[in-house]
């Protein structure tokens, strides 16, 4: 299956609407499950930066546990979502889905327990919205990156790891996350 392109688009507003729609709908399908609130993460979530028209979501449960794979999967197919297993989700211990399918989606979500490193999303996002000059090198990279190959989505995931480490580690020694390394 080859999957939609790295297009980096500029910011649209309505990225905020399109999150807060899905997020009701998620909230209300996984609610017994949830630990926290559906977040809005990855580059639609930070006003004006450019990014894939992608609203990248994470959810958290309790804990990572494989026998949660398909009632989690029932529970969002019921409102249009798909499973989309990426592959390291096992080995990262996280669920992948997609809104309204793998191939062009239009929404991201990712469940995860509360016992995976999910603080550093968080905390990059917050970082990005609070320090405009660090938004824009990451726009910078992601641009560059996408247009090297727009559909090398390790290697763009790759190319942008070390400018995402080194916030991490900025914030770390700066004592605002506790952790500085995606998984």
């Amino acid at each position: 299956m080859r999957l939609d392109p790295i297009d980096i688009v500029p910011y649209d507003p309505a990225w905020e609407t399109a999150y807060a729609d899905e997020r009701d709908r998620v909230t209300t399908a996984l609610a017994g499950w949830l630990t926290g609130p559906v977040e809005h993460i990855g580059s639609t979530s930070v006003p004006g930066l450019p990014a894939k028209p992608i609203i990248d979501m994470l959810a958290r449960v309790p804990k990572w546990d494989p026998a949660l794979t398909w009632p989690l999967a029932d529970a969002l197919a019921a409102i249009g979502w798909v499973h989309a297993p990426e592959p390291t989700d096992d080995a990262q211990r996280k669920w992948s889905f997609c809104f309204p399918d793998a191939r062009w989606r239009t929404h991201h979500l990712h469940v995860v327990g509360e016992d995976w490193n999910w603080r550093p999303l968080l905390a990059f996002r917050d970082h990005l919205r609070t320090h405009p000059a660090d938004a824009a090198e990451y726009a910078r990279i992601k641009t560059e990156l996408a247009a090297t190959d727009r559909h090398d989505r390790p290697a763009y995931r790759a190319g942008k790891a070390p400018f995402i480490e080194s916030i991490l580690t900025r914030l770390s020694a700066e004592g605002e996350t506790r952790t500085i390394k995606l998984e």
